[in-house]
């Protein structure tokens, strides 16, 4: 029997969401997650909270950033993009980055990735001595207790397995459709207006 993407029980796994992507369906009703895909760093009966990684910011550059928060950028600094990560505390930064990097602030997620907010990564970005793969977000997504599963009851949301390369390395443009296509939905076949079964 194939697993019903549109529809899961969510009280039978410890970690819940934690460590997989979380992807907004066609009638997400809030504008602020249209069409997003949401790295989910936390989730438990508390709450939960992700990044989302399809949204590029693009009034600030990594290097502006930087000068933002009194690092000196070096000359040969990559200009890494940034992402608007969700609309809680959009004035803070967080770096979602691959588990090869981990300081004592780093909030292990996965064996793929994890998550830190601290000046030192930014200057190991800055310095080329990072992480392998990183995102640069300001603000984060964040649900109270029973929120998120309440959304996801009414059909708001999706979630996969998280993909690296899609995480890090393709197009935000294309991760949306993408990670629907990872669940065997094509977003051409679904109605806006999409209701219950």
């Amino acid at each position: 029997m194939t697993k019903d993407p549109f529809h899961s029980d969510l009280s039978t796994d410890s970690d819940f969401l934690r460590g997989k992507l979380l992807i907004a369906m066609p009638n997400m009703g809030d504008p602020r997650f249209e069409r997003s895909v949401i790295c989910m760093c936390e989730h438990s009966p508390d709450g939960a909270m992700g990044i989302i990684v399809n949204l590029p910011a693009d009034h600030v550059t990594f290097t502006g950033l930087l000068g933002q928060v009194g690092i000196d950028a070096p000359n040969d600094c990559a200009e890494l993009s940034i992402y608007t990560g969700g609309p809680v505390e959009p004035n803070r930064g967080f770096v979602l980055h691959s588990a090869d990097y981990v300081q004592d602030s780093t909030l292990v997620v996965s064996e793929l990735f994890a998550l830190s907010a601290s000046l030192d990564i930014l200057k190991a970005l800055a310095a080329g001595t990072g992480p392998r793969h990183s995102l640069v977000a300001l603000g984060y997504a964040g649900w109270g207790a029973g929120q998120l599963e309440s959304e996801i009851q009414a059909n708001a949301w999706l979630h996969t397995e998280v993909d690296s390369d899609l995480l890090f390395t393709t197009d935000a443009a294309l991760k949306w459709p993408l990670a629907m296509a990872k669940l065997g939905v094509d977003v051409s076949q679904l109605s806006s207006s999409a209701g219950h079964a």
